[in-house]
């Protein structure tokens, strides 16, 4: 009998380092706290190189942490009943290409140990767009493998969904069925840990949000929480307009007008001060409706000062 946890995931003071030939070792995460309530859908973003995929490898206990402690479903990552228990999808998918569908999810299931009826495997198929399809792997889209891959995660129904750039090479309308999948996971109450560089597709799917940079958490919680502490200035200048010396200053390119994302007001009149010794006139100065986008340059904003 499995009992109920109240985290998901629980890291403390978690540090991963990458020893190398020469020099000391490069350390991707620095002492990275983080609890992932169970139930949740948890959105992991960041620039690249920030410690994402350092961190996901340490959830599914393929690496272990230098220092600091992990706890996964209530127990160790490299206990094998936990990693039943964890379904993965990842970013850089490697399918049999001599196999079909059908033979590929059955072997997946024998690896985790579960017994699933031919007919369980049809409407899996079915669920993720590939019903009815009885060609070789080896002649698939890379968005049929990439909906193949969300089918051996979904494998067995697993409390934690671990996925890795779910909607990578699906087309648009393709995107919409994979988020409506992922929601109908939420609300069976599985956990899902989102790693996504479409920060739309995060937004939609997530109801909280980590944001990593150089290995450290930077912001965690709510999505409406941490949109609520970004802000963002919808700003239009006219007279001498330098858009590289504005750039440089925060305020980034959009058509007509420019936006600027900083941590307060006094942080926008500084930047707007410079701005105007430069030879530019404020005309317009607006707030702007703050997305993910937002919130994540913020963070990286912050880190940097």
């Amino acid at each position: 009998m499995r009992l109920a946890v109240s985290a998901a995931v629980v890291a403390e003071g978690l540090v991963k380092d990458y020893p190398r030939w020469r020099g000391p070792a490069q350390r991707a995460l620095h002492g990275l706290s983080l609890s992932i309530p169970s139930g949740a859908a948890f959105g992991l973003i960041g620039p690249n190189g920030a410690g994402k995929t350092s961190f996901i490898k340490l959830v599914l206990g393929v690496s272990r942490p230098t220092l600091g402690t992990l706890t996964v479903l209530g127990g160790s990552p490299e206990d094998v009943s936990v990693r039943a228990r964890i379904g993965y999808l990842p970013e850089r998918l490697h399918l049999p290409s001599a196999r079909t569908a059908r033979s590929f999810l059955s072997s997946v299931a024998s690896l985790k140990r579960l017994t699933v009826p031919r007919a369980e495997l049809e409407a899996l198929l079915e669920r993720v767009g590939l019903g009815g399809v009885t060609q070789r792997i080896g002649t698939y889209s890379k968005g049929m493998r990439q909906r193949l891959g969300l089918a051996a995660a979904l494998l067995g129904k697993p409390e934690l969904l671990v996925l890795d750039e779910p909607t990578d090479g699906i087309d648009p309308l393709g995107r919409v069925d994979v988020r409506h999948l992922l929601l109908e996971e939420h609300r069976r109450g599985a956990t899902l840990l989102l790693n996504s560089h479409l920060l739309s597709e995060t937004e939609r799917v997530c109801d909280r949000v980590g944001v990593l940079v150089h290995g450290r958490l930077r912001s965690e919680g709510t999505l409406n929480a941490l949109k609520a502490q970004a802000r963002s200035w919808r700003v239009r200048f006219s007279g001498a307009v330098d858009a590289v010396a504005l750039g440089a200053l925060g305020f980034r390119p959009e058509g007509a007008h420019f936006h600027f994302d900083g941590p307060s007001e006094v942080a926008l009149n500084q930047a707007l001060d410079q701005a105007r010794t430069s030879g530019a006139l404020l005309v317009e100065l607006s707030p702007s409706g703050v997305d993910l986008e937002s919130v994540l340059f913020g963070s990286v904003e912050g880190a940097a000062a």
